[in-house]
């Protein structure tokens, strides 16, 4: 299995001197199994430059899992080239959208509609086919296997782990710790905490046996204080997920779009510096794109 990075930004796409080394795009993960399926996680902006790639093999049967429908994870999606193209075969899947009602082919859809993109989806020439998914529902790409559970975020978000000869990756999406919304002195406060350690050991049985982990690491402990609530991920509840799931490698990803590259560097030596140490901690990788995993 090969997992290939094209997009490892959060939120909006940052283009520029200060990104150049990670990259810009939002999030886009290509996963090449070891039988040639094509399987890509997400449609950030980086599934554009991941397209031009994929003009040199023709016609084309890809498989795309959508974590969620924020912009950061979709946008992309309309100027996926193949797209455009006869005779190739693009298989999406994602969550039924329960605040709209409607399945993961309207959703992306409307954002093809006039009033936001030249082209509509009933121009484009490939075979294209939608699934909406139920958490873990597993889907059966060849031998190759993808299920979805749905983690913390405002929107509904699936992570999905994907095995295949023998391996597996597991990709959060969007993923904020639980919390507890009730103060300590509510009578429900203990009750939350069981439900909270409840979910972590459904999402830490889940992932366990994962050879990688990609996961959204949006912010630093001391940031996420101003952004407790908006659905993303630190460094160090990321090492503590990995570290419990008895995963031994974790990418850092979805990085936050004002982060520069030094910034980037100098946190991982940070992190290192405080958990190498700690026993069970996974190694530690920031994704960047064109990064590549051969498991």
């Amino acid at each position: 299995m090969k997992i290939q990075f094209w997009g490892v930004r959060g939120s909006i796409p940052s283009p520029g001197a200060k990104t150049v080394r990670y990259g810009g795009n939002t999030t886009c993960i290509e996963v090449k199994t070891d039988s040639g399926q094509t399987i890509i996680l997400d449609a950030g902006t980086g599934i554009y430059p991941l397209s031009q790639q994929l003009l040199s093999v023709m016609p084309l049967t890809c498989h795309i899992f959508i974590t969620h429908t924020h912009w950061d994870h979709i946008q992309g999606l309309p100027f996926f080239l193949p797209l455009f193209i006869s005779g190739n075969d693009i298989r999406i899947y994602g969550a039924f959208d329960p605040l709209l009602q409607k399945d993961i082919g309207d959703v992306l859809r409307d954002q093809m509609a006039y009033s936001y993109f030249p082209v509509r989806e009933t121009e484009l020439a490939a075979d294209i086919q939608y699934t909406s998914l139920r958490e873990r529902q597993t889907t059966e790409i060849g031998s190759t296997l993808v299920t979805g559970i749905i983690t913390n975020h405002t929107a509904l978000n699936f992570g999905y782990l994907i095995e295949s000869n023998g391996k597996k990756v597991f990709f959060t999406g969007d993923n904020e710790e639980l919390f507890n919304i009730y103060s300590p002195e509510d009578d429900s406060y203990e009750e939350y905490n069981q439900i909270i350690q409840h979910k972590n050991d459904f999402l830490h049985d889940f992932i366990r046996g994962a050879n990688v982990i990609i996961a959204d690491s949006a912010y630093t402990s001391e940031e996420y204080l101003a952004k407790k609530g908006w659905g993303h991920g630190t460094y160090e509840y990321c090492i503590e997920m990995a570290k419990k799931a008895e995963v031994p490698s974790l990418y850092f990803t979805h990085h936050e779009p004002l982060r520069s590259d030094d910034e980037l560097d100098r946190i991982k030596k940070q992190l290192e510096a405080r958990f190498s140490s700690s026993p069970g901690t996974p190694l530690l990788y920031m994704a960047y794109e064109g990064l590549e995993i051969n498991l």
